[in-house]
């Protein structure tokens, strides 16, 4: 199942979603109580927690309802069908407690940075926060180049993780069953970012740079919809592909992640409780701009996809 929210007449609603077409899911239980008869306990509401497993108390119903869509399509009137390109999508999770993102989890991508990987038994996961209200960017909408520092921003295709329920001090063998389902971000990275030329050099500046150059406002896109968990059992089999004005950059496959989904949130779940909605992205591939000298412009546009999740686009402006 894959879910999404959008603006339809006004509001935020929940969406059943596919490359073709947005339906409602207030449509879909219409269309399916007037075709069945039966009951469907679907909330309406836009959060899409209450869809998702684990917890989501219209999960069942939902998956059920889902299934009959993709069985029944024919049964719903075409009218309540949106186009995809018409529907203006946002964020799936508007405002998670916590944005978790993965430094290093793929070896290729830290060999093209200048460093050496490192077997998974020989280290541990760095991670690094963004603030959620102010980097979270809607699908389709703009990338914005800081002003401050504009020549050097990079992009990051990641798998990213929709925490369902409550989870401390999970192992890796049940961490899984903690993940509600799985979405596409751009970790949108200033690679050059150097408050005050002018200062004093200390030894941890050039970690700080690169710390802050994280948090620009619009570096984090995120979207188009989350797939559920039930329907992606085995995380780490995924093709992942980024592509700037139709030019492949990134390609690669969530198989190679040094620290698989399961492992980053035992080891996250140890000293942090996460919460439901809580997002964890989980590194990037090989193929980022900086290694080739390539950086993000004006005008330009990222096409980001992770399969069977979808493709989150984003527009680049000054």
């Amino acid at each position: 199942m894959r879910i999404c929210r959008f603006q339809h007449e006004g509001r935020a609603v929940a969406g059943f979603y596919s490359e073709q077409h947005v339906l409602p899911v207030a449509a879909a239980v219409a269309a399916y109580r007037q075709q069945m008869d039966e009951p469907l306990e679907i909330p309406n509401t836009d959060d899409l927690l209450t869809l998702l497993p684990p917890s989501g108390a219209g999960h069942r119903d939902a998956a059920r309802l889902a299934a009959w869509v993709d069985a029944h399509g024919d049964a719903i009137a075409a009218d309540k069908n949106l186009p995809t390109s018409s529907v203006e999508l946002l964020v799936p999770v508007p405002r998670p407690n916590k944005m978790f993102f993965l430094a290093g989890n793929y070896a290729q991508h830290i060999e093209e940075s200048g460093g050496i990987a490192v077997e998974r038994a020989e280290t541990f996961p760095y991670v690094f926060m963004k603030p959620p209200s102010t980097t979270l960017t809607d699908p389709g909408k703009s990338v914005r180049i800081p002003a401050i520092s504009p020549d050097h921003i990079d992009w990051e295709l990641e798998l990213a993780v929709v925490i369902g329920r409550l989870a401390k001090s999970v192992k890796e063998a049940d961490a899984l069953s903690y993940v509600a389902g799985y979405t596409v971000v751009n970790d949108i990275s200033n690679r050059r970012f150097r408050p005050n030329p002018q200062r004093r050099e200390r030894d941890r500046d050039r970690f700080f740079d690169w710390l802050h150059g994280k948090w620009h406002d619009s570096f984090c896109p995120c979207g188009p919809c989350i797939l559920s968990a039930d329907a992606a059992p085995d995380p780490q089999v995924m093709p992942m592909q980024l592509r700037v004005n139709g030019a492949v950059k990134q390609d690669s496959n969530t198989a190679r992640q040094v620290f698989p989904v399961a492992a980053v949130i035992e080891f996250i779940s140890g000293f942090v409780t996460l919460e439901p909605g809580d997002i964890i992205a989980t590194g990037t591939p090989a193929g980022v701009g900086d290694a080739q000298g390539e950086y993000l412009k004006s005008g330009d546009r990222v096409e980001a996809t992770i399969l069977p999740i979808g493709t989150l686009v984003s527009t680049v402006e000054a």
